[in-house]
């Protein structure tokens, strides 16, 4: 009897994230029939469109909806906490502030050519590791974060890193001979990976599938991989102190505005949201309110 109360009041509890009905369990992986063309489309696009993807429109459109959509989805799970609005709002405004210029300072950088080849100091590897190195153990170890992570649903993070899908950009480089395939194959197959994968995993979380958590770990760690692979091959063959490999296409257009944004701002932050999902799936393991929590 006892049983049953805990289990109707768990299901009551886990209802309030997400309400999917049962005869959409098994349907997750039919997300790809329409975001798998529509990336084929946009990778087609810039390959038959040169000057679209110089332009940095498309770039500059990406990137402030993805920070809405990351302001605006941190405001949401705010409310779904048990903090006064008081504290809500200061914690809002700490993040967005901090988040807001980060984006400003690396976007103004590249704009002005800082982050050009055969600059002493290798700023693009700085840009990359120096906000993880800062950001990791604020993010692994404030209960404030801890508290949002809890009241968050589990795919929101996850179906966020869709637009991974962009870095399909990689590929066209290669395909118009301007990037080296050594580096632009892994790099763009991998993003590309990742983004697809993104919307049917999150989708699985919401469905609550048995083997929900496990993917959604398996997939952070593939992100996370794609990234120590891209990043590694990207310093070995770029002008720079790192340069081990000499590619027969030189690697310069990784450190040119726009497509320095990806490994100075994207690659970071992508990073970062990778380990909070990976800290929200381990404290809702623990809770037991995700399925695969065993």
């Amino acid at each position: 009897m006892m049983r049953g109360v805990i289990a109707e009041d768990t299901s009551m509890t886990v209802a309030t994230d997400i309400v999917v009905p049962s005869s959409a369990r098994g349907q997750p992986w039919r997300v790809l029939l329409w975001l798998a063309p529509l990336t084929v489309f946009w990778i087609a696009l810039n390959y038959w469109l040169p000057a679209l993807p110089a332009s940095g429109v498309p770039s500059t459109a990406t990137r402030l909806a993805i920070h809405i959509a990351i302001v605006l989805g941190l405001w949401l799970a705010l409310e779904r906490t048990e903090l006064s609005p008081r504290r809500r709002l200061s914690t809002w405004l700490a993040v967005v502030v901090a988040y807001t210029l980060w984006l400003a300072v690396i976007w103004s950088g590249a704009i002005n050519g800082v982050f050009r080849p055969g600059n002493r100091l290798p700023l693009v590897p700085v840009a990359i590791f120096l906000p993880v190195i800062v950001g990791m153990p604020i993010l692994l170890r404030s209960k404030r974060i801890g508290e949002v992570l809890d009241a968050m649903p589990a795919s929101w993070l996850i179906g966020l890193q869709v637009y991974r899908v962009l870095g399909g950009i990689f590929l066209v480089g290669w395909a118009r001979g301007v990037i080296p395939g050594l580096f632009a194959l892994p790099a763009g197959i991998g993003d590309v990976t990742t983004g697809l994968l993104a919307l049917p995993v999150a989708y699985s979380l919401a469905l609550r599938n048995g083997s929900a958590v496990r993917g959604a770990i398996a997939w952070n760690v593939f992100g996370l991989l794609d990234f120590t692979i891209a990043v590694g091959i990207g310093l070995v063959t770029s002008p720079g102190p790192f340069q081990l490999i000499v590619p027969s296409v030189p690697n310069t257009g990784i450190g040119l505005y726009p497509t320095v944004l990806i490994p100075a701002f994207a690659v970071p932050s992508s990073i970062l949201l990778h380990v909070l999902s990976l800290r929200q799936l381990r404290r809702a393991s623990r809770r037991g309110h995700l399925p695969g929590s065993a």
